[in-house]
């Protein structure tokens, strides 16, 4: 029996093609059907009219031109598109761009850490296991001889500059390095203080202060009216006493002059207000603990240390009596 191929793609109107979701039932079939589907059916010439395939062919030639003029709207399509990305980024490629910075903050940020962990590796292998035995004995307990109280500036290190090792020190750093007076109610620092001293019995508080100190600067540079809304503002308010003796002990002097005059001025007033602390003071007055002031200046690197002399001393800060003794300077 003679057999004819048809195109799968392209089957005459009578024609019932295979019920499959890949095909459909009006003339425009699929461009690449999968490939298990294309064994092309064999149809019987038999009760074919001749007008049947000349209609058939027509359809066909039909299918072409619709399927042509498609591909042509598709290409030109695709075509205005480039341009389009061409001439302006457009928001897409804005995205794009945002995207990118983001990965690349987010690499920084992991090369930051990279970084802190080879050091805290290094600490490992060269101080913590060095010293086992020392940092095993802290693990169950410290006992500290000194309370530092420093400036939370990243350029005042006192682990760094004066080479305090771990267990030696307990620490606090606020703005400007001050320390409120007992009336004034709990703050971290003074709630640093008592723990310091009460539970730990340390035998020295220092206190540091130090150049370009951007705290004394925003209380020296303050209107007498505190801004309630600037915590800065409100927190260093507790050294006002200091900025008024800068005031009239360097007022023929620069502003930056009187700022480091009162940079050493504010160490004092916190000393004094030390000596509020009951605490403080029956340890004081009974000789077990000893208060400190120290001064770095880092743009030169030195360092001042004196110690205060309690004998006598006022504990009313705005009188402003108070003795020093044993004045170094290490440089």
């Amino acid at each position: 029996m003679l057999q004819m191929t048809v195109n799968p793609y392209h089957f005459p109107l009578f024609f019932n093609p295979p019920k499959h979701p890949f095909y459909l039932t009006s003339l425009q079939w699929p461009a690449h059907p999968p490939i298990s589907h294309l064994s092309p059916p064999l149809i019987s010439p038999q009760g074919l009219q001749p007008q049947d395939l000349i209609f058939s062919s027509k359809l066909k030639l039909r299918g072409i031109e619709q399927t042509f003029v498609a591909r042509m709207a598709s290409l030109n399509n695709q075509s205005l598109k480039l341009k389009a990305s061409r001439e302006s980024p457009g928001p897409t490629q804005e995205l794009t761009s945002q995207r990118l910075e983001s990965i690349g903050e987010i690499e920084n940020v992991d090369d930051v850490f990279n970084e802190m962990k080879h050091r805290f590796l290094s600490f490992k292998r060269h101080t913590y296991l060095e010293n086992l035995e020392c940092f095993q004995n802290l693990a169950t307990a410290q006992a500290p001889k000194f309370m530092v109280i420093a400036c939370a500036d990243s350029r005042v290190c006192p682990s760094k500059i004066l080479g305090f090792e771990p267990g030696e020190a307990f620490m606090i750093r606020n703005v400007a390095n001050l320390v409120p007076p007992y009336e004034n109610g709990p703050t971290e620092t003074n709630a640093a203080l008592e723990f310091a001293v009460n539970s730990l019995e340390v035998e020295n508080i220092l206190v540091i202060g130090h150049s370009c100190c951007g705290g004394i600067r925003a209380l020296m540079d303050m209107e007498e009216e505190v801004d309630s809304s600037s915590l800065i503002k409100s927190w260093v308010i507790v050294g006002k006493n200091a900025k008024l003796r800068a005031k009239a002990t360097a007022s023929k002097l620069s502003f930056d002059q009187q700022c480091r005059n009162c940079e050493k001025e504010s160490i004092n007033c916190s000393l004094l207000n030390l000596l509020t602390y009951p605490w403080i003071k029956e340890r004081v007055e009974k000789g077990m603990l000893s208060i400190h002031g120290g001064y770095y200046d880092f743009v030169n690197c030195t360092f001042e240390k004196w110690t205060l002399d309690c004998k006598g001393i006022s504990t009313n800060e705005e009188s402003g009596r108070y003795l020093v003794k044993d004045r170094v300077f290490w440089g």
